[in-house]
């Protein structure tokens, strides 16, 4: 190779070289910087019976990392029941009640400080809330009174729900120190672990419920009072 050659070589390598220095070492297969948590949820049911609402557990991760973006999301009410029983959202985020029913619907909640009055309103309507505050929201429908349904509104976007079988996932966990939160409305109290999550993430935590003293409890109406001694016979 001659000297023009050998220069122009030179100058490549140097090229190169520069890039290397200003992008830093090329990240390694398995190390990303956010990890997955899994693990299996387990509720002691009355008499032994399997458990026929797993799905509706919340789990999430209090500790390091932002907030997720507020969203829009859906509860509908069909055949006077609320869909998803239970839905989890971002502080923020603001929830629509589309009513599907043929007749009137009147959701609200007294849960403070998220609480909220969308009226009556009828078939093909769907009106919404933003919730703002992190906690739990009880929903409710002042006509039907046995229409009840959860909001559980997070700070984190460490959160996710288990599936029928519960098994659950939380995905974009950044290794550090957290306190591993996991409720269901029929459980009494919050299991709340101490967890550790490294660079891989954390697998395998089992958690276990005790629901067997669950009783449903009535609730009154959004001015505070019984329903109707016939609301249970409602015929709408």
């Amino acid at each position: 190779m001659d000297a023009k050659g050998n220069s122009a070589l030179i100058e490549r390598l140097v090229v190169v070289t520069a890039l290397a220095v200003a992008l830093g070492p090329l990240p390694v297969a398995g190390q990303a910087g956010a990890g997955r948590v899994t693990g299996h949820i387990a509720i002691l049911e009355k008499d032994n019976k399997p458990s026929p609402d797993l799905g509706d557990a919340v789990v999430y991760l209090e500790g390091p990392g932002v907030g997720a973006r507020a969203a829009r999301l859906e509860m509908t009410i069909s055949d006077k029941a609320f869909s998803p029983h239970v839905l989890v959202v971002p502080v923020g985020s603001t929830v629509a009640f589309p009513n599907h029913d043929p007749f009137n619907h009147n959701v609200f909640s007294v849960s403070d400080p998220n609480a909220f009055d969308l009226g009556l309103y009828g078939r093909g309507e769907g009106k919404s809330v933003t919730l703002k505050s992190p906690g739990l929201v009880r929903v409710f429908c002042n006509v039907h009174p046995r229409m009840a349904a959860l909001v559980q509104v997070m700070a984190t976007h460490h959160y996710g729900q288990p599936g029928a079988d519960g098994m659950f996932t939380i995905t974009g966990v950044e290794p550090g120190s957290y306190r591993l939160h996991v409720w269901h409305e029929r459980a009494p109290a919050e299991v709340v672990k101490d967890v550790t999550v490294g660079p891989q993430g954390l697998a395998d935590i089992q958690i276990t419920l005790n629901a067997r003293g669950f009783r449903v409890q009535p609730h009154k109406n959004k001015l505070g009072r019984d329903y109707p001694t016939n609301a249970g016979r409602e015929r709408y």
